[in-house]
C-alpha cells in the first residue's frame, strides 16, 4: 500500500487505482488476495464504506472476486483486462489529443513517429 492518499482525486478512486496499479505489475498476481475494506480503512484512517466502493468497482469490472468469509481475490483475466482499459485510455487521453495537434501543425505520421523514437528530447526545437 501507498504510504499516503492525497487530494488530488477521491479516495475511492486512489485505492481503485492502487490496486489496479499492484496487479498490473504483479505485486499481486491472480487469485491472491486483497487487502480488506478494513484493512485499507485502519491504514490510511477512513470509512470503510470508502474503500468498499473503490474495490466494489474492481468486482463489477471482472477484476477482483468475493470468496464468502475469506476476502476478496484477484481474477484470473485480470491483469489482461486491466492492461486493455487502461490502453483504451492511454489512446483517448494521449494519443488523440497528440494526433490532433500534430494535425494543427501539419506533422505527418512519419514526422511523428520519428519523435516518439527519438531518445534525446532535451534538445527539440
Amino acid at each position: 500500500m501507498k504510504n499516503s492518499l492525497d487530494d488530488s482525486k477521491p479516495i475511492f478512486l486512489q485505492i481503485k487505482e492502487q490496486l489496479e496499479d499492484s496487479i498490473i505489475n504483479e505485486t499481486i498476481k491472480a487469485e491472491e488476495r486483497v487487502p480488506s475494506t478494513n484493512e485499507f480503512a485502519t491504514y490510511y484512517k477512513i470509512n470503510p464504506a470508502t474503500a468498499a466502493k473503490g474495490i466494489n468497482e474492481l468486482v463489477a469490472e471482472g477484476i477482483l472476486f468475493k470468496r464468502r468469509g475469506v476476502g476478496m481475490f484477484v481474477t484470473d483475466d485480470a491483469k489482461q483486462i486491466l492492461i486493455e482499459k487502461r490502453k483504451k485510455s492511454f489512446y483517448e487521453h494521449y494519443m488523440l489529443p497528440l494526433k490532433s495537434e500534430a494535425e494543427k501543425l501539419r506533422i505527418s505520421a512519419k514526422e511523428l513517429i520519428e519523435m516518439v523514437e527519438r531518445e534525446d528530447v532535451s534538445n527539440e526545437d
